[in-house]
C-alpha cells in the first residue's frame, strides 16, 4: 500500500504569524498540513509547528515559482492549496474530501472565493465567483507568470460549489500597499508581451476598467462600497498604464 496520502492542504507563507493559526484551523480535516515558507522572520514557523503541521521552506522568487516548488516538495495524490488569509469552510472542506476520494476524469479543480474587502462581504466588482485554481494533482498542473498566476492543466478541470472564505484587504492602506506590488509585477508583464501605452492610454484604461467593475461586473451591486472599490481598481489600471509609458 503506497505511504502517499490522499491530500495534503499547503499554505504559502511570508510572515504571517496573525493569520496562520486561524488558517491551519480550518484545515485541521486534512490528512497533511503544510506550510511551505518563504523564510519568515517573524512567528509564522513557532506557530505552525505547534499547531502541528509541517515546515518546509524555500526562497521566494515569484508566486507561480513558489507554488511549483511546493507541488514538487510535497508528496501526495492531491494538493488543495490555501493562502493563509484563507479559511475552509466545512461544507467545502466536504466537498474536496468527496472529489479526491471519487473516480472522476478531473485533475484540477477551480475553487470560488467569498472575498471579505475592508471588512465587508463584496460579491460585485469581478470579486465573486473568483474562482483560482486550488486543488491540483501535482503531476498535472504548473502555474506560469510572477503574479495574478497563469495555470497550465493537462487534463480535465472543473468547478467547485462552496467557497474558500477570503479576508482580503484589511484597508484602503493595505489595498494601496499591495497594489503597488502588483502594479510593478503586471508593467514588467506587459512590457514582456511587447504592450505600448500611448499618452491617453492611461486615462482610456481607467475609464473602461471602472465601466467594466462598477456596471458589468455589477458593483453598483454593494452600493457606496461598490463605487469606492471600482474606483480604486479604475485609478490603479490608471496607474499601470502611466508607468508602462515610462517603462
Amino acid at each position: 500500500m503506497s505511504d502517499i496520502p490522499p491530500l495534503a492542504a499547503v499554505v504559502l507563507t511570508l510572515n504571517e504569524e496573525r493569520n496562520i493559526g486561524p488558517c491551519l484551523e480550518s484545515l485541521d480535516w486534512a490528512p497533511r498540513r503544510v506550510v511551505f515558507d518563504s523564510f519568515s522572520s517573524d512567528r509564522t514557523v513557532e506557530i505552525a509547528r505547534q499547531a502541528g503541521a509541517e515546515v518546509f521552506q524555500h526562497p521566494f522568487e515569484n508566486y507561480a515559482r513558489q507554488r511549483n516548488a511546493a507541488l514538487e516538495r510535497v508528496a501526495a495524490d492531491w494538493v488543495f492549496f490555501v493562502d493563509a488569509d484563507e479559511r475552509a469552510t466545512p461544507e467545502l472542506a466536504e466537498e474536496v474530501l468527496r472529489v479526491v476520494s471519487s473516480s472522476r476524469p478531473e485533475v484540477a479543480w477551480w475553487v470560488p472565493r467569498h472575498n471579505y474587502i475592508f471588512g465587508r462581504l463584496t460579491l460585485g466588482a469581478g470579486w465573486y465567483p473568483d474562482y483560482q485554481m486550488r486543488l491540483v494533482r501535482p503531476d498535472r498542473v504548473r502555474w506560469e507568470r510572477p503574479v495574478h498566476e497563469v495555470t497550465v492543466v493537462d487534463g480535465v478541470a472543473g468547478y467547485l460549489s462552496h467557497p474558500l472564505v477570503h479576508y482580503n484587504y484589511d484597508s484602503v492602506a493595505d489595498f494601496i500597499a499591495r497594489q503597488e506590488k502588483y502594479t510593478a509585477y503586471d508593467v514588467e508583464i506587459l512590457r514582456q508581451e511587447g504592450v505600448r501605452a500611448r499618452l491617453y492610454t492611461p486615462y482610456l484604461q481607467a475609464l473602461r476598467h471602472f465601466w467594466w467593475r462598477f456596471v458589468t461586473l455589477r458593483g453598483v451591486r454593494d452600493g457606496l462600497h461598490g463605487l469606492r472599490l471600482s474606483l480604486l481598481m479604475a485609478w490603479y489600471e490608471g496607474v499601470k498604464y502611466h508607468r508602462l509609458r515610462q517603462a
